[in-house]
């Protein structure tokens, strides 16, 4: 088969189990290194005269992170398109299953590990409340029903904006309502997609543990989500000085 990928999690997902069937991907399909094919724009502005010129068999899309118009442009040249939809980890470990089989190939055992490493996690006691920025410039957090948060509430952590109405709500650092009133004990940064680092994100919450995470392991459905509960629970324990279900902890970090 000829495959497109238009969503770099699925991309490293098709590239570790059938290496050399991806075609096309794109500018942000960053793993695995060193992937050889074409590179046709971003997530949200693919070039779909490139797509089609690789004549794919599949182009692999997801209702989150790619455009309805670009997908029915696809779909109008004469591409098939397969449109996942992830939201929890449940489906984060189904929908590249799904994708897998589209193109013709097995579940891969990385697949079984990943779920095996979440099942393997003790229930959570009393999870620590706290904001997930994803942005800023303007402040942008997790809100309800996302992948992030599901995988974060696995690990001990609640997400303070869970019940908003939104999905990544804009919400004020100060003020009503705002970040730093939000009765939050932990802020959780990741590096993507805006890139927080020691540096950048915690002088915004001063008092508050701040835990920076790899945003591949925390958002990424793929051969990452195998070693996520480690990735991800170190960098939380380290921050809180204690032990969360996913991982030790190295000492506390405070901004």
């Amino acid at each position: 088969m000829r495959v497109v990928s238009l969503v770099p999690s699925l991309t490293e997902a098709v590239a570790v189990t059938a290496p050399g069937l991806l075609v096309g991907v794109t500018d942000w399909c960053t793993h695995p290194p060193g992937l050889d094919a074409v590179r046709i724009g971003g997530t949200k502005n693919p070039d779909v005269a490139a797509v089609l010129r690789l004549r794919p068999d599949l182009v692999i899309a997801n209702e989150e992170e790619n455009r309805p118009a670009d997908l029915a442009a696809l779909r109008a040249g004469g591409a098939e398109v397969l449109v996942t939809e992830v939201r929890g980890l449940e489906q984060g470990l189904s929908e590249p299953a799904r994708v897998l089989a589209g193109c013709g190939l097995a579940r891969p055992e990385w697949l079984d590990r990943a779920a095996a490493a979440w099942a393997a996690l003790p229930e959570p006691g009393e999870r620590v409340p706290a904001v997930i920025p994803v942005w800023r410039r303007p402040w942008m957090v997790l809100g309800r029903d996302t992948f992030a948060g599901d995988l974060l509430a696995r690990l001990g952590v609640r997400n303070v904006y869970a019940d908003h109405p939104e999905r990544y709500p804009r919400i004020p650092l100060d003020g009503p309502g705002g970040l730093r009133s939000a009765g939050a004990r932990l802020v959780v940064l990741p590096d993507e997609p805006y890139r927080f680092t020691a540096d950048d994100g915690p002088e915004a919450f001063p008092g508050l543990p701040a835990a920076l995470v790899d945003g591949r392991a925390l958002t990424w459905y793929g051969p990452s989500l195998e070693a996520a509960p480690a990735v991800l629970g170190a960098a939380l324990g380290a921050a809180l000085g204690r032990v969360l279900p996913g991982g030790g902890h190295q000492g506390a970090h405070h901004p």
